[in-house]
């Protein structure tokens, strides 16, 4: 299975500008990406991968692995140099990450005015913290991909019934019966299919003019009218009125037409990911192109596990969720093992700490790791720390701890003189009721009016956009 798969794998290369298959007389020296591309097979056979999916039909599995082998790339090799360089300088202070998207990304919210609101919301959160703060925003979705989550545990019971745990729907299907539990490799495919048709519309949307800043106004176009859409048209009147005095200035706006907009997800299943990592024909090195930014999870970080091996050996800029019983010495063992290099840039520590522990948790960690001469990028993932179960018994998260957890990730890095790099947040541009709290007041009986998520609470259009506000000032003093 994993011989055919590296073998398909081992003709198809991804470089800043194109795909295409390449010859043993191209011209090209495919020698060390053909080395390093054993050498991550090898260790495939080896290492052990937690939280995948126990596939019934193995033979089925190894033709849908071949298949997603012969596929092009998502993403290209130039495009993850490129977004490495930028998060290089968000960890020196010169530019803020601002990641954010779905939890569990579904094939059935894939539609184009799911994925534009989501990008309205985004281009809206960027445009509140570029103003406020002063700062380039990086702009990473939390899409196209991100359709496996992890678990804890293997099965789930409702009435009596146990089934195996839904895993997302690159594995199998949120309806509670027998078949749909049932993990089918297929998933897999229509998985990469989904990811192409959203990257397509979101490459359509960021640089065919949608996001030229000089249409802040019409980012609001759709939305609910509230106090927070109120006060971004505040924003956005200032943003034209200056954009209409740099056009009598003779300014060239060129370059205010498109944005940067990179994808990212969690690599979580590796039949998935190892696949798509391809060879660049300009370096020979590996990167995984099913997006730029890859993570490792909170539960797949063992040092001696297939995850972290995984992210090794390829050149993503890469993160690593962290929560606040991580050990540093482990965390400084990490650093070697994905960071060799010490490359600005590579590495990212998304801390998950919870509003009433951080403070107490991550000041030890930063400290640490700076003492030991890595420059990673810091970035705030303020929403799993503070899950709870509601009284009437939905997943939720209040919106005042997610703002405190912000608040204190930029203490406890304004005390040590360290850079607090970014956010990362799980939203939707969908007038949801999923997390309690913020300007409209969503109480735990207002959960199940639109409580749309298959597995963790997102922030709403309104309170993604409180956040940022919030957050632009916390980067202001700063």
């Amino acid at each position: 299975m994993r011989t055919r798969a590296g073998a398909a794998l081992g003709g198809v290369y991804a470089d800043g500008v194109n795909t295409r298959t390449v010859t043993a007389d191209a011209g090209l020296d495919p020698e060390n990406g053909a080395e390093a591309l054993a050498a991550l097979t090898a260790a495939a056979a080896e290492l052990e991968a937690q939280q995948q999916p126990a596939w019934p039909d193995t033979a089925a599995l190894a033709e849908v692995i071949e298949t997603l082998a012969s596929y092009p790339p998502l993403v290209f090799a130039g495009e993850c140099d490129i977004l490495t360089d930028r998060m290089a300088k968000a960890a020196v202070g010169e530019a803020f990450v601002l990641q954010g998207g779905d939890c569990a990304e579904t094939f059935a919210s894939a539609t184009a005015d799911n994925i534009r609101d989501r990008i309205k919301t985004i281009l809206q959160m960027a445009a509140v913290l570029t103003y406020g703060a002063s700062v380039p925003i990086i702009k990473i979705g939390r899409m196209a991909g991100q359709y496996a989550k992890p678990r804890s545990s293997t099965v789930e019971t409702r009435e009596g019934v146990t089934l195996p745990a839904f895993r997302g729907d690159m594995v199998n299907d949120f309806a509670f019966h027998e078949t749909a539990r049932i993990p089918d490799p297929q998933r897999l495919v229509r998985a990469y299919h989904a990811s192409s048709a959203t990257l397509n519309l979101v490459r359509a949307f960021t640089t065919g003019g949608f996001a030229d800043l000089r249409h802040v106004h019409d980012w609001n176009r759709g939305f609910v009218a509230n106090s927070a859409n109120q006060r971004y048209e505040k924003i956005a009147k200032d943003i034209d009125k200056a954009m209409k005095f740099m056009a009598a200035c003779g300014a060239d706006f060129d370059a205010m037409r498109t944005v940067e907009f990179y994808a990212a997800h969690e690599a979580l299943l590796l039949d998935y990911e190892r696949p798509l990592t391809r060879i660049d024909s300009r370096s020979g090195r590996l990167y995984d192109t099913s997006g730029h930014f890859v993570w490792v999870g909170e539960r797949t970080r063992q040092l001696d596990g297939a995850h972290v091996d995984f992210v090794s050996r390829i050149s993503n800029p890469i993160g690593v969720k962290l929560g606040p019983k991580a050990d540093i010495d482990e965390v400084l063992r990490l650093i070697d093992k994905v960071d060799p290099n010490r490359t600005p840039g590579r590495l990212t520590f998304i801390t998950r700490m919870g509003a009433g522990t951080i403070r107490d948790a991550l000041p030890a960690l930063v400290d640490k790791v700076t003492a030991s001469g890595a420059t990673v990028t810091w970035i705030c993932d303020p929403m799993h720390g503070n899950t709870f179960e509601s009284p009437s018994g939905y997943k939720t998260r209040d919106f005042e701890d997610i703002v405190e957890e912000v608040r204190g990730f930029f203490e406890v890095h304004q005390s040590l003189g360290t850079i607090p790099g970014g956010i990362h947040v799980e939203l939707t541009g969908n007038d949801v009721t999923e997390c309690l709290g913020g300007a409209e007041k969503i109480i735990d009986s207002d959960l199940e009016k639109r409580y749309e998520s298959v597995c963790d609470p997102r922030l709403n259009h309104q309170q993604s956009l409180e956040l940022a506000f919030l957050v632009a000032e916390m980067l202001g003093q700063a």
